[in-house]
């Protein structure tokens, strides 16, 4: 049962992620889910878009499921997101107390979670999160592919263009 709710809201973050990609964002999607599978939070990357490198996903699901609670505590949910969170991300999602954390796709270059760091490993930690990682982590793997091939293609086409034109 909890997988197939975990697949119901990764492929929620999946399309959410397409959002971030219309505006040509990194494609990163989340959804905060309450207890009774309510969404009490969405978001995508807006860092380019509202020019604050703290627009990840998570941020902007975190701070629009507090609005959504009243409260900056976000007891009794899940966030899930289509890519491991980095450590300001990581942080944010300790402070919140969310109870569940769901990501699809592992970052090896920045990922908080077990890929780079192992930010929620520490057991002086004053709140622990159940992680389940790799939901949908195919899927969650080829969207970024697929967007970074085709911004290095355009980055190519352009580079050519700029030395025809010398």
């Amino acid at each position: 049962m909890r997988s197939e709710l975990d697949k119901k809201w990764m492929q929620h973050a999946l399309t959410l992620a397409d959002n971030a990609e219309a505006l040509g964002e990194i494609p990163v999607g989340a959804v905060l889910v309450d207890d009774e599978d309510n969404i009490i939070g969405e978001g995508w990357n807006l860092s380019i878009t509202d020019s604050d490198p703290t627009a990840h996903a998570e941020i902007v699901a975190l701070r629009q499921g507090g609005k959504s609670l009243q409260n900056y505590r976000l007891l009794n949910t899940t966030l899930y997101v289509t890519l491991e969170p980095c450590t300001m991300c990581a942080g944010a999602i300790l402070h919140s107390r969310i109870k569940r954390l769901v990501f699809g796709a592992s970052d090896y270059k920045t990922g908080a979670v077990g890929s780079r760091f192992h930010f929620f490993d520490d057991y002086k930690m004053n709140h622990s999160i159940e992680i389940t990682s790799g939901v949908l982590q195919e899927e969650c793997s080829q969207k970024l592919s697929t967007f970074f091939q085709k911004r290095r293609e355009q980055k190519k086409v352009i580079k050519q263009k700029n030395n025809i034109e010398k």
